[in-house]
């Protein structure tokens, strides 16, 4: 009798725990489970994207015009998401040899002082982003077999004067951390069939005041045709509608 007591009470729980409202609601327009794009797959990684607004669907079809593009926007509108998407299926299909990437190993506020290991290693905290996109977009084994054969290389901005990318998706994330020395630098690094993304948000740079040659560099070359200058705003940001909120008051 005990035990089918303690049977009893335990169904009685769980019924009543299935009856309470979700603290979102299902009809929450942020809620990923409700979103066509983000619906759930037993596959380890996403095959297709959809761009989730007007200024995404600019960047993709400018990313696949250009061999140069600045995708410049606050945090949150899919601009480093969007640009590994890209580099992906370029490489799958073979259009491109290797996926380049690069971002600057500026900290955000605070020093995380030596870091141990190789340059892959040392580097690996600042791509973490970039790894999240990839593993997201090809699966963990995938991603770990093209970084050992090279496939997908990690280099690193201050080793980049002096060389040519030829037949390379070169991602330059984050690039509001870089000055304008270095990003005309990086620009000229670009090789035949070879395309160039750069994204980030000059509002965001983590340099002194008046460092970040991002704003200025994207200015410039909007007039230099065949290069494409992606503007996204608050209204594409595609994580918590908090954010966006957010960013217009902060």
């Amino acid at each position: 009798m005990g035990k089918r007591r303690h049977f009893e009470h335990s169904n009685r729980n769980e019924k009543t725990h299935h009856n309470v409202e979700p603290l979102y609601g299902s009809s929450s327009p942020w809620d990923p489970l409700n979103n066509p794009a983000f619906d759930r797959r037993d596959q380890s990684y996403v095959r297709k994207i959809k761009p989730q607004n007007a200024n995404q669907s600019k960047l993709l079809e400018a990313m696949a015009q250009n061999n140069m593009v600045l995708a410049l926007g606050p945090a949150g509108t899919g601009k480093t998401y969007l640009a590994i998407t890209a580099a992906v299926e370029a490489l799958e299909a073979g259009r491109v040899d290797r996926i380049i990437l690069s971002r600057p190993a500026v900290e955000a506020g605070e020093t995380l002082g030596f870091l141990p290991g190789d340059l892959q290693e040392k580097m690996s905290p600042f791509l973490r982003p970039l790894y999240d996109a990839l593993n997201d977009r090809m699966g963990g084994k995938r991603l770990k077999q093209y970084l050992t054969e090279g496939a997908i290389e990690i280099a690193p901005i201050g080793f980049m004067r002096g060389r040519t990318l030829n037949n390379a998706f070169v991602v330059i994330d984050e690039a509001q951390n870089c000055t304008y020395t270095q990003i005309k630098m990086l620009l000229t690094r670009l090789g035949w069939h070879s395309t160039m993304v750069l994204t980030g948000d000059p509002d965001q740079s983590d340099l002194l005041e008046g460092m970040s040659g991002l704003a200025d560099i994207a200015h410039r070359l909007e007039k230099v045709s065949g290069i494409a200058v992606v503007r996204l705003t608050d209204q594409d940001v595609v994580r918590h509608p908090l954010v966006a909120s957010m960013l217009g008051v902060l």
